[in-house]
């Protein structure tokens, strides 16, 4: 007999069939047995006259009739024929997976990743975070972007900065990747035009917050044939509508889990631009303060305005100043052509166009206290012909985060690193 799925038992109402999964939980009423059996499609109840000395989570392939019944989830049951053991679970679960895991610490619910994340609600998270992955690749490949897999090992730190994790490499010492930067920027040089990556990034800050991890998964667009960093805003915009859109059709059920709510594509669409000067103006007003630099009080003040005035969660502020960005950023005068995007009070993407003459690129490096020499066969991408080219990152735990409304971006994260953690 084939296995049927539980989210597809109403098609088989009076038929015996063969269902396989989790005990998830069991109700013994005296000569009456409930048990929920829980599959990767959802819940069904399970209904026998038998008693049943089964402990939860234990992994069983379970035989009967389908039944219809108002009470059961879904509307339907199986009477019990008879079950085989797959695999016996212990006694007494370190977590509880038929829990609220909102009643539980978040230092437990990490220390027991391993059986934490069979409890539904936590799952529905990484279910959505599947999702947002799949939409961010469909949206990119339907307007003829090419996904690479760049290498996570380098020989010296991207971006020019400190925060790199070493590691040893046969005879010598090679650093983990803060992102694809250059390599994105090669492939859009090497014919492509447009590329994008979805892969891990790794940052050596000693951050301590909840909004901070050292190892994230990045969704990375570089394109090629642009004006300015609006090029790239336009593209974000279309990409994020898309995935929104998709989100509210097809994840409802993920979402509701957490009493989650996601903007819709049209309110993406409505974002307002604003420089980082009238950001910085903006903070101001709503806190009513001297503002200097744009720190996450301010990234939630300039949401709440957004929100007000615009009717959408989502802010792009550009123009930062050259001093707060990469020495790659295309400048324009003081400023750049660069931007973030704040969602919900979090900053979760960073984009921009980027140097593709040689000379300026040269001209630059002093600035940040760099040489010619420190670019290695980054600088041959340029020298040889580069097109005016941008793109952006997007943090997928952030972005996972603000959907899902979560006060932490370990949640977010399937197995999290941080200063501290590196098991399981």
């Amino acid at each position: 007999m084939e296995r049927t799925l539980v989210k597809d038992i109403q098609a088989h109402e009076g038929k015996e069939i063969m269902l396989s999964g989790w005990i998830h939980r069991i109700r013994d009423l005296g000569g009456v047995t409930f048990i929920i059996l829980r599959d990767r499609s959802g819940r069904c109840q399970i209904v026998t006259n038998e008693a049943m000395e089964l402990t939860q989570e234990t992994v069983v392939r379970a035989y009967g009739k389908v039944c219809a019944n108002d009470k059961a989830p879904g509307g339907y049951e199986l009477a019990l024929d008879h079950f085989d053991v797959l695999g016996p679970a212990a006694a007494e679960l370190p977590f509880p997976v038929n829990g609220d895991p909102s009643k539980v610490g978040i230092e437990l619910t990490l220390d027991q990743r391993m059986i934490s994340l069979r409890n539904p609600q936590i799952l529905s998270i990484f279910r959505l975070q599947a999702s947002l992955v799949q939409y961010f690749a469909e949206y990119l490949r339907g307007r003829d972007f090419t996904e690479i897999k760049s290498s996570k090992m380098i020989g010296t730190g991207t971006e020019g900065g400190t925060s790199v994790f070493s590691v040893e490499y046969f005879d010598r010492k090679v650093f983990l990747a803060q992102s694809p930067q250059f390599y994105k920027q090669a492939m859009v040089s090497s014919g492509l035009e447009r590329v994008f990556e979805i892969g891990h990034a790794y940052r050596a800050e000693k951050h301590e917050t909840s909004r901070h991890i050292n190892e994230y998964v990045s969704l990375d667009v570089e394109m090629g044939f642009i004006e300015s960093e609006m090029d790239i805003i336009k593209l974000e915009r279309g990409l994020l509508a898309y995935i929104f859109d998709r989100v509210n059709e097809n994840n409802r059920e993920d979402m509701e889990a957490w009493g989650a709510t996601c903007p819709t594509g049209d309110q993406v669409l409505k974002a307002p631009v604003i420089s980082h000067d009238e950001a910085k103006q903006i903070i101001r007003d709503k806190l009513d303060r001297r503002v200097f630099e744009i720190s996450p009080e301010g990234e939630r003040a300039l949401c709440a305005w957004s929100e007000e005035e615009h009717g959408t969660p989502l802010v792009f502020v550009n123009e930062f100043p050259r001093r707060k960005r990469p020495f790659y950023t295309y400048p324009k005068g003081t400023k750049t052509m660069s931007f973030d995007l704040l969602f919900r009070g979090l900053e979760i993407t960073t984009g921009g166009r980027r140097i593709n003459e040689y000379a300026m690129l040269k001209e630059t490096l002093p600035r940040f206290g760099m040489t010619e020499e420190q670019l290695g066969g980054y600088g041959d991408i340029f020298k040889y012909g580069c097109p005016p080219h941008g793109g952006f990152a997007i943090g997928l735990e952030r972005l996972t985060q603000k959907i899902m409304g979560l006060g932490n971006i370990k949640e977010c994260s399937l197995f999290p690193r941080d200063r501290k953690r590196v098991t399981p």
